[in-house]
C-alpha cells in the first residue's frame, strides 16, 4: 500500500468533515472529540479492510479495480448531509454519531477499494499512521478553530478540493488493480 494514497484517501474523506469539526470542537470539550473522532475513524476503516478481505477471496483484483468507480461517483454527487443533533447524549456519542451519519458512506467507499489487496501486518501499520495522523489533525483543527478567515476559505474551496480528491483515489484504484489494462485488453481482443 502507498501511504501517500492512504493519506490522500484519509484527508479527501474527511475534508468535508473538517469544517464541522472546527464547530464541534467549540462546542464539545476536545477530549471528547479527539477520542470519538478516532474511534470512528479507526472502526471505518477496519470495516473497510474487513469488507475487502472477504471480496477478495471471491473475485479477481482486476475485477475488484471498478470500487474506484465510487469515489469517482462519490466526487460528482451532490449531497450535502448535515447531522443534527437528536437526543441528549455525552459530547463522545455526539461527536461519534455525527462523524458516522456524516463520513460512513464515503469512508467505507474511498478506504474498501484503496485498502485492497493489503496484507494484515501493512493494514495494522496504516491503522497507526491513520490513528496519529487523525490525533494531528484535531490539535491542528484546534488551533485553526480561532481563526475565521480558514473557515472562510475550507467553506469556500474544500468541497471542490474534496471532490477533486476523490477522483484522483479512484483513477489510482482503477489503475493500479489492473481493471483499466483488463477492459482494454478484453476491447484489444473484439476488434
Amino acid at each position: 500500500m502507498n501511504f501517500y494514497l492512504l493519506m490522500l484517501t484519509f484527508l479527501a474523506v474527511n475534508l468535508d468533515f473538517f469544517l464541522m469539526m472546527l464547530f464541534l470542537l467549540k462546542k464539545y470539550p476536545f477530549r471528547s472529540v479527539l477520542l470519538a473522532y478516532l474511534f470512528g475513524t479507526l472502526l471505518l476503516m477496519v470495516l473497510s479492510f474487513l469488507a475487502g478481505e472477504i471480496l477478495e477471496r471471491f473475485l479477481p483484483e482486476w475485477l475488484l479495480g471498478i470500487l474506484g468507480f465510487l469515489p469517482i461517483y462519490l466526487a460528482f454527487r451532490d449531497d450535502d448531509e448535515e447531522a443534527g443533533e437528536k437526543t441528549r447524549r455525552s459530547p463522545f456519542w455526539l461527536v461519534l454519531t455525527t462523524y458516522l451519519s456524516v463520513c460512513a458512506g464515503c469512508n467505507l467507499a474511498l478506504f474498501l477499494p484503496a485498502l485492497l489487496g493489503v496484507d494484515w501486518l501493512t493494514f495494522t501499520w496504516e491503522l497507526l499512521v491513520i490513528a496519529l495522523l487523525t490525533v494531528i489533525i484535531v490539535f491542528v483543527l484546534r488551533f485553526l478553530a480561532e481563526n475565521k478567515v480558514l473557515a472562510i476559505l475550507i467553506d469556500r474551496f474544500g468541497e471542490k478540493l474534496m471532490k477533486v480528491c476523490y477522483i484522483l483515489i479512484g483513477l489510482y484504484v482503477l489503475v493500479d488493480s489492473g481493471f483499466l489494462l483488463h477492459v482494454l485488453g478484453l476491447v484489444k481482443s473484439m476488434l
